[in-house]
């Protein structure tokens, strides 16, 4: 007799848990896949999101994948073994992950892929971004900008650094950019001595810093070694923007200045380097506004209710249901406003 209630007990325990995703808390569970803990923005990202859910009244199980496509895709099946009820994930490589997202979608768990596109599967319930292709055009104009391009200015040398092949949104960073400079290659306006211009050519497997600084220095070495000038140097973000600004430290003489040198994630060494005039601006995602747009998204999932979107991104097999939120820019002058003002950083973290 025992036994049978104890087995009743036992029953009854795991169809709670079944429903919360959380035994004996009541609380339903989020598993969130980051890609790596090796970029700044990775980190940020996911503690931020973590803190949200948590407030929300979620349990998180947060995972950093060490930029391994084997160890994310054990560690989002993993979550969906373990009753979490949606899914957030930063995909290492966007079309990696469908035999997870296959098992997800037979457990009717909704999937939303976190600013990188989950690509080639069907079963992508959302997509949470910024507007990837802005953000390139962003950097393009400001280029444009400060070489005065608009007013007939030039000839100028620019050498391009986009990023990781595996992530779908470096090739919209990378075409928003160069869709606002292309014209002024044909003008005459802006040449690149390299000749690297298309995308596979200047592309920077997993956004490697050290990647990005050894290509920077054969550029260097190549090309411009017998004193010709570097204007302007197009990177797509800043782990490639700081690779860069490595070689030119080692390489490249800086008496007549630095050139202009873009980025993205306003990451901590990359906005001491903007104090310190060797990169020029970074492209400011706020991850606070993300993870928060993630955060009701996936409570209105889970409460039944509407979610609310402003885009779709063809991901090959759908069009995935998309929030785009905005990006702004950061340069030396508006740090304060934008990064330390708006509590992103304090001034001490920058050395201010």
């Amino acid at each position: 007799m025992l036994k049978k209630i104890l087995g009743t007990v036992l029953c009854a325990a795991i169809a709670i848990t079944a429903l919360t995703g959380c035994a004996g808390s009541g609380k339903k569970k989020v598993g969130i896949s980051m890609p790596t803990k090796d970029l700044q923005r990775w980190n940020q990202d996911g503690d931020y999101m973590k803190q949200k859910f948590e407030a929300a009244g979620y349990e998180v199980d947060l995972q950093y994948a060490a930029n391994k496509v084997e160890t994310q895709l054990s560690q989002v099946e993993n979550m969906i073994n373990s009753g979490c009820k949606v899914l957030v994930i930063a995909a290492v490589e966007g079309s990696s992950l469908g035999t997870a997202l296959d098992k997800a979608a037979a457990k009717n768990i909704p999937v939303i892929a976190y600013d990188r596109l989950l690509m080639d599967n069907e079963n992508v319930s959302y997509y949470a971004t910024f507007d990837n292709y802005k953000v390139g055009t962003i950097q393009g104009q400001f280029v444009e900008e400060k070489l005065g391009l608009k007013d007939g200015k030039g000839p100028y040398n620019i050498e391009f650094t986009a990023g990781d092949p595996g992530d779908n949104n470096a090739g919209f960073f990378f075409a928003g950019a160069y869709d606002v400079l292309e014209p002024y290659f044909a003008s005459g306006q802006l040449v690149c001595v390299s000749g690297q211009t298309d995308f596979d050519s200047v592309a920077t497997p997993e956004w490697s810093t050290a990647t990005a600084q050894s290509r920077a220095e054969n550029i260097i070495s190549s090309y411009y070694a017998d004193g010709t000038v570097i204007d302007a140097w197009l990177c797509s973000n800043d782990s490639t923007a700081q690779g860069v600004v490595n070689a030119i430290d080692k390489l490249y003489d800086v008496s007549g200045g630095y050139p202009i040198v873009t980025g993205q994630d306003c990451d901590i060494v990359s906005v001491k380097n903007m104090i310190a005039g060797k990169q020029t601006m970074s492209v400011f995602k706020d991850t606070r506004t993300l993870a928060e747009r993630t955060v009701t998204m996936a409570t209105q999932i889970l409460d039944g209710a509407t979610v609310e979107t402003n885009n779709t991104y063809d991901n090959n097999k759908k069009q995935v249901p998309s929030y785009l939120c905005d990006p702004v820019f950061a340069d030396k002058d508006s740090i304060q406003k934008i990064l330390i003002d708006s509590g992103y950083y304090s001034a001490e973290e920058l050395g201010l």
